[in-house]
């Protein structure tokens, strides 16, 4: 595998399946560390917004990959941190977080072209700051020399409960069953994909969080990072 230039900027890669809690924790982790936080998925649903906004299925690589050379997908923090999404110059960070959108994203992202076509921006991010980013194939694909390699991970129960109870604490009404085994479906197509599919890198140390709560796991994941790195990540 290609090995990176040699680096000015520390890198974290969280990866895992669906519903681990890679994403709030690498936020909280970044703001703990110092660090930037790179919301790849949000990435892909840009690009799964793009195929909506032009009448194609996410799903169809063909269609997808002709949209690609039409289309700038950049980002940029504001003051407090937050990631925004630009497609064509406009910020779709609200957009991209609609339903029909998050059912696209995993869609497009199962394609060889889409995930090339992204790849040099996420490496980008982790040349020019200090970055945790979170996804599938940080570890194995996008980030292979990072400094630091999560593979984090809870049961499918466990991921379905939450879930589960995230929607009940937004007022929408979920049926756990439902969510078990989209779960479960999720799992299949991230593992069974031809384009980098989810794995753990060789060098990656596992972080189960089936029995922990957010600020166990948090204090799991800092631990680890804090040893890696022989210190405070930012001294």
């Amino acid at each position: 595998m290609e090995r990176m230039d040699l680096k000015e900027h520390r890198s974290i890669a969280i990866d895992g399946p669906s519903g681990a809690g890679k994403s709030t924790l690498a936020k909280r982790l970044a703001k703990e560390l110092g660090y930037r936080y790179v919301d790849t998925g949000a990435i892909y649903r840009t690009v799964a917004l793009a195929a909506l906004r032009a009448g194609v299925e996410p799903s169809d690589e063909k269609e997808v990959a002709a949209l690609l050379p039409g289309l700038r997908v950049t980002l940029d923090y504001d003051g407090d941190g937050l990631q925004h999404m630009y497609l064509n110059g406009e910020d779709v960070t609200e957009a991209i977080r609609r339903n029909e959108v998050s059912g696209g994203a995993s869609k497009a992202a199962a394609i060889p072209a889409v995930r090339a076509f992204l790849l040099e921006t996420q490496r980008e991010l982790a040349r020019s700051f200090d970055v945790i980013m979170d996804g599938r194939d940080i570890g194995t694909v996008v980030l292979p020399d990072a400094d630091v390699k999560i593979f984090l991970t809870a049961s499918p129960e466990a991921r379905a409960e939450r879930r589960w109870k995230e929607l009940l604490e937004r007022g929408q009404s979920a049926d756990r069953d439902q969510i078990l085994k989209e779960v479960m479906e999720r799992d299949a197509r991230d593992t069974g994909r031809a384009s980098a599919p989810l794995r753990r890198a060789e060098d990656a140390v596992l972080a189960d969080t089936t029995e922990l709560d957010f600020e166990g796991s948090f204090r799991l994941l800092l631990g680890m990072i804090r040893e890696r790195l022989g210190g405070t990540p930012n001294e």
